[in-house]
């Protein structure tokens, strides 16, 4: 890829699956992280707002995904997050890192992990964490 730096030894960029899941129409969050991503030499797919968790999953799937992240601030996360973390093992995709991000109030977090869910970056979180977690976790070839 021409101006892309490839990490040593990958055939290709690491692949970010960007969703909004649900109902929930809100997206200026999820494009600033997914630009971020793209930014660092990441290969990002936005599925657009309003997707169905079957539909994120099979994306993911279809894409090839390395890192699969939500982007939720309609309250949906204790839903939609277990509800895909499942489909990622059913799928035999464990080997995919699952984020989530958005307005997911803190006493979540240790439900979302235990669920399934590796990392969740709150509101204020650095661009420049996201990128760091994503590069130092991806389970890659």
């Amino acid at each position: 890829m021409p101006g892309r730096q490839l990490e040593a030894g990958h055939p290709r960029p690491i692949r970010v699956l960007i969703a909004k899941a649900g109902l929930d129409g809100h997206d200026r969050g999820a494009v600033v992280v997914a630009r971020a991503l793209r930014d660092a030499g990441m290969e990002v797919i936005y599925t657009g707002r309003h997707q169905r968790p079957e539909d994120i999953i099979r994306a993911a799937m279809e894409e090839d995904a390395d890192v699969v992240g939500v982007s939720s601030l309609s309250d949906s996360h204790r839903t939609v997050c277990p509800k895909m973390a499942a489909m990622l093992k059913e799928n035999r995709m464990d080997d995919v890192l699952f984020i989530a991000g958005g307005f997911i109030p803190e006493e979540d977090f240790e439900f979302l992990k235990a669920a399934g869910v590796a990392e969740i970056f709150p509101p204020g979180t650095q661009l420049s964490d996201i990128v760091t977690y994503i590069r130092t976790h991806v389970r890659r070839w």
